[in-house]
């Protein structure tokens, strides 16, 4: 009776597993998919059988074509899956960490952080000398960023707590908010000009250079995410039954909070601020998946790539002739979004 009972199990284990793969890969088909029609879709639509050809054989297409694929939207489209990736993975890992389901990279001041280093260089130009001026507001806005988290880890480390670690993060993000402010009040027109679009997140300032550095980023922490896959699932059944496991919970949260601080800081210092999918993406992927974090990790990130890239399509269709930030509508998708995930999760309760 033993053994049949263990067979089942196993047999109802396969199951549960191959559907999470299957649910895995129906979603990188999806981000695929979004990917080729935010090239396709622009100022001059191409078909998908145009693109195609410009990314693997250019010599099939005209060279006007393929230029305006390969230069201009590619790159485009790539950052946007790049940071839904990074702005997702980061707001998994936060929430499983501080054990809160409404944290995000944004919630302990990395949003505010960047856009006072974005102000400083625009409205005042103060950065680290030596640093090119096409490059100062990108780098100010990473090294604000990422200060603010070691501000953070220092204080995680002397004070304790998690709920300590909110409250001051919170804290960070008023203080941020009433200098940024300062700075808009002191600002010219032109200077206040960029610093608005900035703040709104916009994927045009892509560049393969910009590519590059967040790929690179992506690569290297996301096995170093998976490999902590265990040790977050057994953070989420409480901190003192993961103590038990004989997990270094204050090492593996140490852990986290670096990973988040580089992928967020990351992506905010090449395009700006961009809300709502570091919350919304592990939502939606807890939903489909559920607490495994060998999966809830890869959903995440994978649903935060579709999200960013669908937003990306949208911000060219909403206004014709126009590319909204996408920032923007990252905004719009994401409250109503959320609202429902809030409400479901009331009604459940």
């Amino acid at each position: 009776m033993t053994e049949m009972t263990a067979e089942a199990l196993t047999k109802a284990y396969g199951r549960v597993l191959k559907k999470r793969l299957a649910l895995c890969v129906l979603l990188a088909v999806a981000v695929v998919t979004s990917f080729i029609v935010d090239i396709a879709i622009g100022s001059t639509a191409f078909p998908i059988r145009e693109v195609l050809g410009a990314l693997f054989q250019p010599d099939s297409v005209d060279v006007d074509s393929a230029v305006i694929v390969r230069e201009l939207r590619l790159p485009f489209a790539l950052m946007a899956v790049l940071v839904g990736v990074a702005l997702s993975l980061a707001g998994a890992e936060m929430q499983t960490v501080l054990d809160n389901p409404l944290a995000d990279p944004f919630t302990l001041g990395l949003s505010s952080a960047a856009s006072l280093g974005a102000a400083l260089a625009i409205v005042l130009g103060l950065g680290i000398p030596g640093v090119p001026d096409s490059l100062l507001v990108t780098i100010n806005a990473f090294v604000f960023a990422f200060g603010s988290v070691l501000l953070l880890q220092a204080v995680a480390r002397f004070a304790g707590g998690v709920q300590t670690l909110l409250l001051f993060g919170i804290a960070l993000v008023f203080c941020y908010n009433a200098i940024v402010a300062l700075l808009q009040y002191m600002a010219s027109a032109d200077a206040l000009q960029q610093l608005v679009f900035w703040s709104l997140g916009s994927l045009t300032r892509s560049s393969w250079s910009a590519v590059q550095t967040l790929g690179i980023i992506v690569l290297v922490l996301l096995p170093f995410s998976l490999k902590a896959a265990w040790s977050m699932t057994a953070l989420r059944l409480g901190e003192e039954r993961a103590l038990t496991l004989g997990i270094d919970v204050g090492r593996l949260r140490f852990g986290a909070l670096l990973r988040i601080s580089l992928l967020a800081a990351t992506a905010v210092a090449f395009v700006g601020t961009i809300g709502f999918i570091g919350l919304v993406g592990p939502h939606m992927a807890r939903l489909l998946i559920g607490e495994d974090h060998r999966f809830f990790l890869p959903v995440s990130a994978l649903v935060g790539a579709l999200v960013m890239s669908l937003a990306s399509i949208a911000s060219k269709l909403l206004v014709p002739g126009v590319i909204l930030p996408v920032g923007i509508v990252t905004a719009l998708v994401g409250v109503p979004l959320f609202m429902s995930l809030l409400l479901k999760r009331s009604h459940r309760a």
